[in-house]
This record gives C-alpha cells, sequence and structure tokens, in this order.
C-alpha cells in the first residue's frame, strides 16, 4: 500500500515538471536584474539587454533630451487641455514621450530632425535620444539600489511593442528597444481578438490590475503596435492624519460641492509663493514626490496650459521651509484620452503621415493610425497610485535653515498636481500631471 501511495506521489510530481516545462510562457530577461520590468510575456522575440547607462557625469545632450521631456509634457497638456472645461483631468506624458523617442529608431531619416524637435529636444541625434532614455530609466527604476533586499520602487516602467505574426520586426530595432528602452518585442496574430486581449492582458499586469482595458480593437490593417505602462504607488514621507479629515466645501467652477480635506500643518514644509501661485511639494517615502499648485486668480486649465518646464523648475529651486497649514481634498481621477492622436499631430508628431515608419518591420512601411492613453491617480492620507497606459497602432501604409514665512494653502478650489520622480539629466521628471476641479 505504502509502495503505491508513493508511486503515485512520484507520478504526479513528474507530470507537474513536465506541465510546468511545457507550459511555461516563452520567457527571456528583458532587464538583466532589473524585477521591475518583469511580467509575462505572451510570445516574445529573444533579445538579450545591455545595462542601462547610469549616469556618470554632465552630458549636455541628454540632459537636453530630459529637460524636453517636461517641456513636451507642458505642450502636451495643452493640447489635451484645448476645448476642454471644468474637468477632472489626468494623463503621463512622459507615457507617451518613451515609446515615441523609441520610434525615432525606426523613423525615415528625413523625418528624424522633425520627430525630436517635436520631444522637444531639438538639436540632439537620434543615439543621444537612445541614450537619454537609457540614462533616465537607470535613475527612475533606481537601479543603484538592485542590490539592496530592503529596498523596494514604487514606480515601474514597461515598454512593448507587438508585432503581427505576418511580418518580421527588424532585429536592430528590437535590439535597440531593448538595450535602451528595456522593450519587448512581442508576436501576436492582430487578424484575431486575442491581439487586443493580448495587449489589455499586458497592460494589467504592467499595472497592478488598475488598467484592464485600453483597447476595444484594432484597425484591419494594423500589423505593430507600440506601447508603454507606469504603476506608482507610495505613501507620503508624513502622512495625513485621517482623524483630521474633515468635510467641507469646495468652490468648483460648477457651483459648491463637497469634498473631504486632509489637513497638515506644522513647520519646516517646503512651500513656494509668488504672485501668481502657491505650491508645495508633498514627499514620499522612497524619493520623489507630487507638487500642489494652487494657482491664485486664473483657471486650473488656463495655469496648466501655460506652463513651461522653466518656471516648474523656478518653483522647485525657490521652495523654502515654511511653518503653515494645508488643506488638500483626498480625489480620485481617470481618464480615457482618445484624442491623444489628434494632440500629437498638433504638436508636430511625423509619424502620422504617408511611410514616415520605414525601419520597424522588413515587409513595408508604416504608419501610427491610432494613439490611445488610460490614466488613473488616487490621492489619500496615506499616498497616491497612480497608473497609465499609452498604445498606438500602427497600420501598413495604404496611404532645511529655519522658517522663514507662515503660510495658509486652502485648496478649496481647482488646483493643478504634478507627480515627478528625480533623474540626473532632467531635475524632477514629470510622470503624471493634471486638474483637480471637483474632487
Amino acid at each position: 500500500m505504502k509502495k503505491a501511495v508513493f508511486l503515485s506521489f512520484v507520478t504526479v510530481l513528474l507530470c507537474s515538471i513536465f506541465l510546468l516545462t511545457v507550459c511555461e510562457p516563452n520567457n527571456v530577461n528583458k532587464s538583466g536584474d532589473d524585477p521591475i520590468f518583469s511580467g509575462e510575456i505572451f510570445n516574445e522575440v529573444k533579445v538579450n539587454a545591455k545595462e542601462l547607462i547610469a549616469p556618470d557625469g554632465q552630458d549636455l545632450n541628454t540632459q537636453s533630451a530630459a529637460n524636453g521631456a517636461n517641456d513636451f509634457a507642458f505642450r502636451l497638456g495643452a493640447e489635451l487641455l484645448n476645448g476642454k472645461e471644468n474637468i477632472n483631468f489626468v494623463y503621463s506624458p512622459f507615457s507617451v514621450w518613451l515609446p515615441l523617442a523609441a520610434l525615432a529608431n525606426a523613423a525615415r531619416e528625413d523625418l528624424k530632425p522633425a520627430l525630436i524637435n517635436a520631444l522637444s529636444a531639438s538639436g540632439i541625434s537620434e543615439a543621444d535620444l537612445n541614450k537619454a532614455a537609457s540614462r533616465m530609466l537607470w535613475d527612475l527604476t533606481k537601479s543603484y539600489n538592485r542590490n539592496s533586499k530592503d529596498y523596494f520602487n514604487p514606480l515601474r516602467i514597461a515598454n512593448a511593442v507587438f508585432v503581427d505574426k505576418s511580418v518580421t520586426l527588424r532585429t536592430e530595432f528590437a535590439q535597440t528597444f531593448m538595450d535602451y528602452f528595456r522593450g519587448s518585442s512581442i508576436n501576436v496574430d492582430f487578424s484575431s481578438p486575442d491581439a487586443v486581449t493580448a495587449v489589455n492582458r499586458w497592460a494589467s499586469e504592467n499595472t497592478e490590475g488598475l488598467i484592464k482595458e485600453v483597447i476595444k480593437e484594432f484597425n484591419k490593417d494594423t500589423v505593430t503596435a507600440i506601447a508603454n505602462a507606469i504603476y506608482f504607488s507610495d505613501r507620503w514621507e508624513w502622512e495625513f492624519n485621517p482623524t483630521q479629515t474633515k468635510e467641507d466645501d469646495f468652490n468648483a467652477p460648477s457651483g459648491k460641492s463637497k469634498a473631504f480635506y486632509m489637513l497638515r500643518e506644522g513647520g519646516s514644509q517646503l512651500y513656494y509663493e509668488d504672485n501668481k501661485v502657491q505650491a508645495i511639494p508633498l514627499s514620499f517615502t522612497q524619493g520623489g514626490g507630487m507638487y500642489i499648485i494652487l494657482p491664485r486668480t486664473d483657471s486650473a486649465e488656463n495655469f496648466l496650459s501655460s506652463m513651461k518646464n522653466e518656471y516648474f523648475k523656478e518653483i522647485h529651486a525657490n521652495a523654502k521651509p515654511a511653518k503653515g497649514k494645508l488643506l488638500l481634498p483626498r480625489f480620485s481621477i481617470e481618464n480615457d484620452i482618445s484624442d491623444l492622436k489628434e494632440a500629437l499631430i498638433a504638436l508636430g508628431i511625423p509619424l502620422f503621415d504617408f511611410e514616415p515608419i520605414t525601419n520597424l518591420i522588413k515587409e513595408a512601411s508604416l504608419f501610427i493610425s491610432s494613439a490611445k492613453q488610460k490614466a488613473l491617480i488616487k490621492v489619500d492620507e496615506k499616498g497616491t497610485t497612480a497608473a497609465a497606459v499609452t498604445v498606438m497602432g500602427m497600420d501598413i501604409t495604404s496611404m532645511p535653515p529655519e522658517p522663514q514665512v507662515n503660510f495658509e494653502m486652502i485648496c478649496n478650489r481647482p488646483f493643478i498636481f504634478i507627480l515627478y520622480d528625480h533623474t540626473y539629466d532632467g531635475g524632477n521628471q514629470i510622470l503624471f500631471t493634471g486638474i483637480v476641479n471637483k474632487p
């Protein structure tokens, strides 16, 4: 009897090992030792990755690209807000910038300068853009902490290009995409609904299930799609006390509404003010933070639409420790950005016309036929969680000192938020931004 039980156990064990071996996804190590890029792969092309480039000193070209990513953030926001009023709004400009920067490697040679210029990195080469992206990802993914057992990174970034089984991804692009952007190359069948399922499943896996559906369908001529996912979740370095959260009026553009206000009061809070805004950065435990910017007279839409990276840097450089009181409403926003394509065309991205993408697949030239993003953010007493997925479908061309001032910042009217993390080249790299018109 015992022998029979033992043989049954061995049989089950061997069958389990066989199934695990046969059914295991076709994985490759997308990032060396970077767990931040982990996730289930469908039919991934096997490409080994070089190490991300660690910033080892000043590089004017990569700094220009990183600062340009923030300039692009504000320019894109202005386009996306054009014609929209009195709405809650969140988007991730970095989730758009990264795949477009990657596509510079596949763009037609005569279009590359225009694309790089539209990404606010005018005058630098495609190679410098790649290097800048790698350095930024090294910083944002906290690669210097990869050997620390106790460290976790609250920010996850994933890139992928989905390629139809009928075409062949160029090896040069796949290698560059992996080396500098940690981009996976995944084979799918765009003639089947399985392609939509694969992209949405990838989005869900790379945003902790927060974004389960970013695409409903692809065009019938779509043969590739490039995608980015960003997920962030961290606690405040100085958490709000939930017992002090109180309900009160919020002066929304459409009239008074109710909101639950979190209170922070005391000294040594970084704070900035001028004749246009009040601003305060709220720090996270693992680095980076979120600026809350309250315009004094202008509407939140107008102010964010007119913001430039230089002013954002000025705010950060001149924020000083102060004693004061912040009342900030809890808020949660989710957006489907279906007009991303129109905004990118308005910004001068030259990838929507006849045969602009010539070096992505071997069989044909491509153009971007669709561009969508889904983004969300939740801010409460403990911290912030934010996620975004951007997908662009491509078709075959057929056509502390002591506090010096006291302040009171009552966010009981529309305000702006900017979630950022630090990079060597770009300073505070903008990841998410938006407007709260009605918490």
